[in-house]
């Protein structure tokens, strides 16, 4: 088995490995991985944070030795605090690196950062707040940064900025916590689930307080929430259907 880093800023997660591929996720400065197969110009990883699988340039990491990655799922809880930050090389070159950003292994790196750290769980009422920071954020299908973000990128993002681990697509995160029976016995930071036509779940997003929900629709939104769905008032109309409110806190 071989291992690797993210010592790049945001690099794209393809679901086939070649560069006009779906991007399926994205790979953060610092996350680190299980090199399952690696080709001549392409690896298949799994991450370490949610065991989410794809193929990154083999130009876009380095890597590292099954030691050094058991180290960095050893350390404690530290990442980027801020919407943008940014590290600096002993050649004193900077390279920016986005919120939620792990910062174990600036030593590894031979990196500096300065800036907001995230070093300890936050509690649940902390989780909305955090969402904020998303705010107008443009959707983007795979996205895990303010410069694009998808729904489940959103809120698996949220999660990680308190200290809870999600996994990453939608209808894997609605396998996680405890269901609720109805929308009044939910609280500000439950994660609403919403299914299509075949009942397949394809939506996520994160319940406020007084029936509204956050959510990356087009952009990282606020709308109101209710027994059938996601209602848009611009639109008039129920964007989503939903299907369950979960408790992961």
């Amino acid at each position: 088995m071989q291992y690797g880093i993210c010592n790049l800023s945001i690099v794209p997660l393809r679901f086939e490995p070649q560069d006009p591929s779906e991007m399926v996720s994205q790979v953060l400065y610092g996350d680190h991985f299980k090199v399952l197969e690696k080709r001549k110009k392409w690896s298949k990883i799994r991450l370490a944070f949610d065991r989410y699988e794809g193929w990154i340039d083999n130009k876009q990491y380095v890597e590292i030795t099954e030691e050094e990655y058991t180290n960095f799922d050893n350390k404690p809880l530290c990442m980027v605090g801020d919407m943008v930050e940014f590290v600096s090389c002993d050649d004193n070159q900077l390279m920016l690196i986005p919120l939620g950003s792990s910062l174990k292994a600036l030593d590894f790196f031979k990196h500096h950062y300065e800036g907001a750290r995230i070093t300890e769980k936050q509690p649940k009422e902390n989780i909305v707040n955090t969402a904020f920071l998303f705010l107008n954020a443009p959707y983007l299908w795979g996205g895990k940064t303010n410069f694009g973000i998808d729904c489940s990128g959103f809120s698996q993002m949220v999660y990680k900025l308190n200290g809870y681990k999600l996994l990453r697509d939608a209808s894997q995160q609605a396998t996680q916590g405890d269901p609720l029976s109805f929308i009044e016995e939910s609280e500000p930071g439950d994660l609403a689930f919403f299914d299509n036509e075949e009942g397949a779940i394809t939506h996520v997003g994160i319940i406020m307080k007084d029936n509204y929900i956050i959510h990356a629709h087009g952009k990282v939104r606020v709308d109101r929430i209710d027994h059938t769905g996601i209602y848009n008032a611009e639109k008039r109309t129920h964007t989503h259907k939903l299907r369950v409110i979960k408790r992961i806190i």
